[in-house]
């Protein structure tokens, strides 16, 4: 493997030049956009077995909704929630599987079921534990911005030194830089008028010598913007993940999987990224 690329799991992902998909699997029954779904492990074998014909490259199991308001599970409910569908994914699929947790035991748990890389909403400042278990396990991870007061001098700068101190706190724990995604937080710890701004500036957090991931699918800031309930976001949605393609961002996590890969293939065609099929 070269610089030019991040490894997560089997499989190796350019850095820059192109944009994958990130399939969101919510084993919950109270997620903000389809919580109780997929909490039946056929039904989220099916899902997952659906997204990956439409195009996804990565899914991400979620055992916990964090959604503003969400009431914090147990290490063990969360554990029985995700440990049996990642080891049943892995099982049917060749895919790399992320596991969405901020909590050492349960990327504990899910790293033995087979996930492939942790999706670390706190950017591992809230488990002191996070960074020395994903050192030594070698997988890879998401470090996402997030904070307790959306208190910004300078909003943009604010987040990159933000981020900066989630790869220090990787590199002392021998973290390898070529195993880290970061994700600038849209929709945590901003209000409004930061989500936008910071969809505007995304291409931005690429200084930081990462590649990024957009978490943007379906949130409060597109049915703000567009005065839509949940299930009618897609649209929304896609403007995101075009625009995301412009600034040159990694990956894109999201619900509609087809809408998706179709919208981004059409972007990369059109800035000479990819031929046509």
């Amino acid at each position: 493997m070269t610089d030019n690329y991040i490894q997560i799991g089997g499989r190796e992902f350019v850095r820059h030049g192109r944009t994958y998909v990130m399939g969101i699997l919510n084993v919950t029954p109270d997620s903000f956009s389809d919580g109780g779904k997929w909490t039946d492990r056929d039904a989220a074998l099916r899902h997952v077995e659906q997204m990956i014909a439409e195009g996804a490259d990565i899914i991400d199991v979620g055992g916990e909704s964090t959604r503003p308001g969400y009431t914090q599970l147990s290490d063990e409910e969360e554990i029985v929630r995700i440990a049996p569908v990642i080891t049943a994914i892995k099982k049917e699929f060749a895919i790399p599987v992320s596991l969405d947790t901020y909590k050492s035991k349960v990327a504990e748990a899910g790293i033995a079921a087979g996930a492939d890389m942790i999706n670390d909403i706190w950017g591992l400042k809230y488990n002191p534990d996070m960074a020395t278990l994903i050192a030594r396990e070698g997988v890879s991870c998401c470090l996402m911005h997030n904070r307790k007061q959306a208190d910004y001098h300078s909003l943009v700068e604010d987040v990159k030194d933000d981020l900066r101190e989630s790869l220090e706190l990787a590199a002392k724990a021998g973290i390898a830089k070529d195993k880290i995604i970061l994700d600038p937080g849209v929709g945590f710890a901003k209000s409004y008028e930061d989500n936008l701004m910071i969809l505007n500036c995304m291409e931005q957090f690429n200084d930081l010598g990462c590649p990024v991931l957009l978490g943007c699918s379906r949130k409060s800031v597109i049915g703000l913007t567009l005065d839509l309930p949940t299930e009618e976001r897609l649209e929304g949605t896609l403007t995101t993940t075009v625009m995301a393609v412009m600034k040159d961002i990694s990956f894109v996590r999201v619900h509609d999987i087809k809408e998706n890969v179709r919208a981004i293939h059409m972007a990369e065609t059109i800035l000479g990224r990819r031929r046509a099929l």
